[in-house]
């Protein structure tokens, strides 16, 4: 409702404005069309970056921003991160009312200064001044100013007009200068549906873009980097941390990486490598040897973030981790690396982007890249990734986190794309067996032994070290559809050598079942019933993407009270599509036992807009069925 009436006044103002349409410091002249969807509107944007040298790169960025609502205040992006090679030039925002009248001025000095990294971090010598201001009145705009200079060329800003959803773009322009030593490479990304507007002279590459309404988010969409409009700028020839290199390629970027920022620190101490050779003497092979040496890491690091040096890319020695235990990804896969080379196993230090959107290198657009550092080992039959972090992962399992998408290995040789360890539908599998008990009174009394592997095993590991307490909430909540449930029992296990998670649950519930007279209804899928329902949408704007499929597999042994008789019985189903399957089969053992048998998959992939009405109409016959129930009368 607050968000129709300011709609509502500006279109009134609009249409009786006296100001000019060119003033982009009032919120009155915000064209109609940027306005529907919109939290804020990006008025004017100019991102110039002059590249003078391989070692020197001055940014300039003014931006004006038209914020409507609360939901819009972090659109201003009024903020800058600097270092000791980052420096401000200059740092100003002014804010106007919904009129264009002044009515504040920020300087340099009066924005929050304060680390850019968490309580995580060990040190770090990065920090950001941001804005901190509490609007009086929605709308407002802000004229941000920011100028630096950096001897850092090596990230080089990408030209990205659409920051976020609920975000719309009047104008946005880009604009790189560079002498003719060097050669800029560029990559053009999801403009199929905009219009960019791009001009190229020698030593000057500008871009351009108008009139972009704001977008909303969609459920089971791609991930906003893959829809987003962004130019992907490099240079050839960069500086990080006053190491200079040249890069044409994804070969070029790895030997660089390899022999200047990671060959000389693995410098374990002598007494060292003499333990962990004794350590794994007498493993039958290379994976055994690996298993003990990651165990042994686990066992005796811990992870913390240290963001200094070369730009956050280069690893602290070895010798320094050894003596330490404990640093960042970065330490400690190097870490890893180096114990494991220390017995003669060959292992590659490895770019990605971690979360669990499943982020790709870009391919073909060597740059740096990533933002977190795993390990891989290559042997005959497969390549196996470790993720050095974790104090609990089993050896070789990376779940979620880096799973399925293409990373960057670094060799001696270069530097290879590869592609991470895909979790495949029959691997992400659950399997539930149990048993319960109905009485005459409706009482539930259920056993349930679940066992979850791949990415279902990802979901549940971490309760392995949760309290009794968190457990029983925990399990009350997975449950949630049954009233009045109490948890008797929890034996939980975690079985790192098979990578299976087992949970051993018992549970009770009063009034389980619905009386009427001398009926009894009660929903036979007790122990794994689907409540999940895609959202709705009128009119889906973005495709349909399964990010990764499962298996759930159930048969319960049901008995029924004994006062009572089977009246009716949900029929067999039985659904196959492109999206999964679902069936289920009710077998009578006798007059009071029944075996109730389940399977339902979903399929990963990638489906059009067009599919996803059929898609939740998968998922809400599944929760129909999930709830059919037997009908039961007294004897």
């Amino acid at each position: 409702m607050y968000l129709k009436s300011i709609l509502s006044i500006l279109f009134l103002l609009i249409t009786s404005t006296t100001f000019s349409q060119d003033n982009l410091l009032t919120s009155f002249t915000v064209p109609a069309n940027l306005i529907k969807n919109a939290n804020a509107i990006v008025r004017a944007n100019d991102l110039q970056i002059n590249l003078k040298s391989s070692s020197e790169m001055h940014v300039l960025e003014k931006r004006i921003v038209t914020v409507l609502n609360k939901e819009g205040d972090d659109a201003i992006n009024a903020y800058v991160h600097y270092d000791n090679n980052v420096k401000i030039k200059d740092l100003e925002v002014i804010v106007y009312n919904a009129g264009g009248s002044q009515i504040k001025k920020i300087k340099k000095n009066d924005f929050k200064d304060v680390s850019a990294v968490d309580g995580g971090t060990l040190y770090s010598d990065s920090r950001v001044k941001y804005l901190e201001y509490t609007p009086i009145g929605y709308p407002y705009t802000i004229e941000f100013v920011c100028e630096t200079v950096t001897s850092n060329t090596a990230f080089i800003q990408s030209f990205s007009p659409i920051s976020d959803y609920f975000l719309s773009i009047e104008n946005s322009t880009y604009q790189i200068t560079f002498p003719s030593d060097i050669t800029i490479r560029t990559k053009e990304k999801n403009f199929d549906n905009f219009e960019l507007i791009k001009e190229e002279i020698s030593g000057v590459i500008k871009y351009k873009v108008e009139n972009i309404p704001a977008i909303k988010p969609e459920k089971y969409a791609p991930a906003f980097f893959d829809m987003a409009p962004k130019v992907l700028v490099v240079s050839n020839k960069f500086t990080l941390e006053g190491v200079q290199t040249q890069v044409e390629n994804w070969n070029d970027f790895g030997k660089w990486m390899y022999h200047d920022l990671i060959k000389n620190t693995h410098d374990l101490p002598e007494s060292t490598i003499t333990m962990i050779k004794n350590l794994v003497k007498d493993e039958p092979s290379d994976i055994e040897k690996a298993k003990k040496i990651y165990k042994y890491v686990q066992d005796k690091t811990r992870y913390i973030s240290v963001q200094v040096g070369i730009g956050g890319w280069k690893p602290f020695n070895a010798s320094e981790v050894d003596k330490l235990g404990y640093g960042d990804c970065k330490a400690l896969t190097n870490y890893t690396m180096s114990l494991l080379k220390a017995v003669g196993i060959k292992s590659n230090y490895t770019v990605v982007y971690a979360g669990d959107s499943q982020r790709s290198l870009e391919d073909d657009f060597a740059a740096m890249q990533g933002n977190h550092v795993i390990l891989n080992i290559p042997t005959k039959n497969e390549n196996i990734w470790l993720e050095c972090t974790s104090q609990k992962l089993p050896f070789g399992f990376i779940g979620d986190f880096t799973d399925d998408r293409d990373v960057l290995v670094i060799t001696p040789e270069g530097g290879i794309i590869k592609h991470t360890k895909k979790y495949n539908v029959e691997e992400n599998i659950q399997t539930i067996n149990g048993n319960y008990t109905v009485s005459n009174y409706g009482m539930l009394e259920a056993d349930a032994l679940i066992k979850s592997k791949g990415i279902q095993y990802d979901d549940k590991y971490w309760l392995e070290t949760e309290t009794e307490r968190d457990l029983d909430t925990y399990y009350k909540e997975r449950w949630r559809y049954i009233n009045d449930i109490s948890i008797s029992s929890m034996d939980i296990k975690n079985n790192k050598q098979d990578i299976e998670f087992i949970e051993h649950i018992h549970f009770n519930a009063t009034n389980y079942t619905k009386k009427i007279g001398n009926r009894m209804l009660l929903t036979i899928n007790a122990l794994n019933r689907n409540i999940h329902l895609p959202d709705r949408y009128r009119n889906r704007k973005f495709p349909l993407k399964v990010k990764r499929g499962f298996k759930d597999v159930d048969e319960f042994k049901v008995k029924l009270p004994s006062e009572y008789k089977i009246e009716s019985l949900p029929k067999n189903a039985s659904i196959e599509n492109k999206y999964g399957s679902y069936n289920t089969q009710i077998i009578s053992k006798d007059d009071n036992t029944l075996v109730y048998k389940r399977e339902f998959i979903i399929n990963d992939g990638e489906f059009t807009k067009e599919d996803y009405t059929a898609f939740r109409g998968f998922y809400k016959e599944v929760t129909k069925l999930d709830n059919a129930k037997i009908a039961l009368i007294k004897k």
